[in-house]
């Protein structure tokens, strides 16, 4: 054989190799999205087994058993879509990485729902639904089974369009609907309906225009002013002391509850202790970091960073202590409901169906929640480390502000909304500079106002598709609850 022909050979190899490569690549990134699948459902299976393990041959068992994969499969909703409004803006700042800030939450998250969530939860919704219309035990497990299995393939769905929704509103659509469908329409608060509905613009509104006034005030106090390292100096552990007050408040309502009865007053004068207190130890850590900064605003961020890490850090926390109990509350009751034949308005939530929920977050956020979370922090509007510290603090005081005022609030819809809030008041107020811009300079150097308006800071596209997401969240969910209801009703007949 020729040396010309043994190089052909070789070519044609390393054609051959690379095509393979190529294959290979190929399918790999194809079976990404089944390994998860995978994984979930293996999840979901160990979480049924366990069930099964801890009740026994207990009357009812199987409904156990199966409740406890429909609250797998919907805490693992839970870690794809909801922590996603914590760790997102930290992300699209880049003060996190994907992979810490997926680590970040799922540590606190699970700390949130195991130390500080709560041992007795509403079944009903918070009243949703009038628990004597589900006094049979077999209808309210029914029930429950069927607002949970709604509720997951919901947030399953809106994960998949890339939508960060409510999952306690899912939950409340899907018992409504189970409701709807074993009791009628009459068995529905339709007033505690109203008010819901009334926080799909609250919580938005709220979380917006607390957020773009954080922003504003930055902007005024440390931005635009000569000397902004000192300004930054003064200002920052302020900052840092208003979140930590928040969030103590907020803890203090959550946790301490569980020891002693602790109003909103009291709840406030600890936060505020804590608050004065993190802005002293705060103070001599800024001026060290601050020392050789230059004048500039990449200096600003970088002051900006630590805080904003650990406030996503307590906004997981909270989200675990909040929301998780929510979620696996179905689940508990169908528990309660097989072990004393009968509902209730309150039940206690056992230790292994907290951990169901916990674990399933965890889970769930590992697996599909960097879609959305690269989704909140980077595809809404751009964030840096100031402004996404401004959706943070935003959530915080927002969720305070709501229960001092006890209005019915989202946190899901609070932080998006802090979101859009920033990017609307940049698009302001960057439309502003540039009109007064456009005045000082001759008729001739003018640029187009059609131009102008066409530069725009907030996707669109993102904000009609998260806002009929919100729309449709409680109707949705109660359609597919009302016709799970009805197709359990017939299996289990």
């Amino acid at each position: 054989m020729s040396e010309q022909d043994g190089s052909y050979n070789w070519q044609t190899l390393d054609r051959d190799l690379n095509r393979l490569s190529r294959l290979e690549a190929a399918t790999m990134y194809a079976a990404r999205p089944l390994i998860g699948v995978g994984l979930s459902l293996l999840f979901v299976t160990v979480a049924a087994i366990s069930a099964g393990l801890i009740v026994g041959q207990t009357p009812g068992a199987l409904f156990v058993v199966v409740a406890a994969a429909f609250g797998a499969y919907m805490a693992l909703n839970i870690g794809a879509n909801d922590v996603a409004n914590n760790m997102g803006p930290a992300v699209g700042a880049r003060a996190l990485s994907m992979a810490g800030a997926i680590a970040i939450a799922a540590v606190c998250e699970s700390a949130g729902a195991l130390l500080a969530g709560g041992d007795v939860v509403n079944t009903i919704s918070k009243g949703i639904v009038a628990p004597e219309s589900l006094a049979d035990g077999r209808v309210f497990v029914t029930a429950m089974m069927a607002a949970l299995l709604s509720a997951a393939l919901w947030v399953n769905l809106a994960t998949f369009v890339g939508a960060p929704v409510s999952t306690t509103h899912s939950v409340v659509g899907g018992v409504m609907g189970a409701g709807i469908a074993a009791a009628g329409l009459g068995a529905v608060s339709w007033p505690t309906m109203g008010a819901i509905a009334a926080s799909w613009v609250i919580s938005p509104a709220l979380g917006g225009v607390i957020a773009a006034a954080v922003l504003a005030f930055i902007k005024w106090k440390v931005i635009y002013v000569d000397d902004k390292i000192a300004a930054a100096r003064t200002w920052v552990p302020v900052l840092i002391g208003l979140m930590a007050a928040a969030f103590a408040s907020y803890l203090a309502l959550k946790g301490l509850k569980r020891v002693m009865a602790i109003d909103l007053g009291t709840a406030l004068l600890i936060g505020v202790v804590i608050g004065v207190l993190c802005a002293a130890a705060a103070t001599p850590l800024i001026r060290r970091q601050a020392r050789g900064l230059e004048n500039r605003n990449r200096s600003l961020k970088i002051l900006f960073r630590v805080p904003l890490v650990i406030s996503a850090a307590l906004l997981s926390f909270a989200h675990g202590a909040n929301d998780v109990a929510n979620a696996v509350g179905p689940l508990a009751a169908i528990v309660y409901a097989q072990e004393t034949g009968g509902a209730a308005a309150e039940v206690a939530i056992p230790v292994w169906v907290m951990l169901i929920g916990a674990m399933g977050i965890s889970v769930g956020l590992m697996l599909f929640g960097p879609k959305l979370i690269d989704m909140v922090g980077g595809q809404i509007t751009k964030l840096n480390p100031m402004r996404a510290y401004c959706v943070a603090l935003s959530a915080a005081v927002t969720v305070i502000a709501a229960s001092w005022l006890g209005l019915p609030v989202s946190s899901t819809h609070i932080a998006v909304g802090g979101v859009f809030g920033v990017g609307f008041f940049r698009e302001w107020h960057a439309e502003r500079r540039a009109r007064r811009i456009q005045e000082a300079r001759p008729p001739a150097q003018r640029v187009p106002s059609e131009e102008r308006r066409r530069r725009k800071l907030v996707r669109r596209s993102h904000f009609l598709t998260i806002a009929a997401a919100w729309i449709v969240t409680v109707p949705a969910a109660a359609v597919l609850s009302a016709l799970c209801y009805l197709a359990l009703s017939l299996v289990s007949v």
